[in-house]
């Protein structure tokens, strides 16, 4: 059986694979299709306070925060004006850092592939782009002080055990310490962030609500599936999972319960993540036969716990136990 190729299908490949020939258009293009695979994956930076990346202003970022004002407790007396006060702020400064990574293409896979390898390379670094920074900002959640184990009965991540599932009673308990701690709500209510193994736990309970029956689509935050108990939950993959850390090595889970300010980010936007697409020829001596093209991503970021006391996790276990932590 003979087939018939016809290689300027490929001439749509050669011709993007380029850097200093992009159009502004082209790579405009580019940095936002990057952006809009890497989207998905951000779970866990949408409810952050979030600052642009600061431009030949060094490596540091900063977040403010503000000290509730006292009460005014004393009576005004008539005719004087009182004395004002003044906001109390105070900073907190973050590093950031630059993370990225690229695919090589060769000029033989180029002329004979049948696929578009540059939108194909370009949707797989998106996914590592996503996963890298969504990761990044995950860490720096976990890592807050404000924890509970369970319902709150245990003491440490090592004594859980297969039984100590995420209860509405713990979600209660931890929407309990942000109200005392008078941490405002995202919106109408506290945000969670809760793994698939842990969700099944949750939702088996009746006063769970599905997402579509209380928001429109476009309302939805990204992966939302529920609330219950003032809580909005968003379901990803990538929460954290201490593989074999509890006991009889059970794996732990940790849902991250959310107020607004607990956290900040940089912006995603704004140069925080860029494409970069080299074209075949363009390594100079250390490509001399121009065989190699690369499409690769670059970003700078950093995240931070602002109040610690606006945000809590809760640590559990679940019927799963697969040993894997990501």
């Amino acid at each position: 059986m003979r087939l018939k190729l016809n290689l300027r299908l490929f001439d749509d490949v050669t011709n993007v694979t380029t850097q200093s020939s992009l159009s502004v258009e082209m790579k405009t293009y580019y940095d936002k299709e990057l952006i809009r695979l890497a989207g998905p994956h951000l779970v866990h930076d949408q409810f952050a306070q979030q600052r642009d990346i600061p431009k030949n202003e060094g490596k540091t970022i900063q977040f403010r925060k503000y000290a509730p004002l006292p009460k005014a407790l004393t009576p005004l007396t008539e005719g004087v004006t009182p004395d004002g006060q003044a906001l109390s702020a105070s900073q907190i400064t973050a590093t950031v850092a630059q993370y990225g990574g690229f695919i090589r293409l060769s000029d033989m896979l180029i002329l004979t592939a049948i696929d578009n390898n540059l939108l194909e390379a370009l949707e797989e670094i998106g996914d590592q782009a996503g996963r890298t920074l969504d990761t990044i900002t995950r860490e720096v959640l976990v890592g807050g002080t404000n924890v509970q184990y369970g319902e709150g009965t245990k003491t440490a991540r090592s004594a859980l055990t297969a039984t100590d599932k995420l209860t509405v009673v713990a979600i209660k308990k931890a929407v309990r310490t942000l109200k005392r701690k008078n941490a405002p709500k995202i919106g109408d209510a506290y945000v969670g962030i809760i793994h698939p193994d842990v969700t099944f736990d949750l939702t088996e309970d009746t006063r769970w609500i599905e997402a579509h029956k209380y928001c429109r689509p476009d309302e939805m935050y990204n992966g939302e599936i529920g609330r219950i108990e003032g809580v909005r939950f968003v379901e990803t993959s990538e929460a954290k999972i201490f593989a074999g850390a509890g006991a009889s090595s059970r794996d732990v889970y940790a849902t991250m319960i959310l107020g607004k300010n607990a956290y900040g980010t940089t912006k995603v936007t704004g140069g925080g993540l860029q494409t970069i697409v080299k074209q075949l020829g363009s390594g100079g001596t250390a490509d001399p036969l121009n065989q190699r093209a690369t499409v690769g991503w670059k970003a700078v970021k950093t995240a931070a716990r602002l109040v610690e006391e606006y945000m809590v996790r809760i640590e559990t276990c679940s019927d799963v136990n697969e040993g894997v932590a990501n």
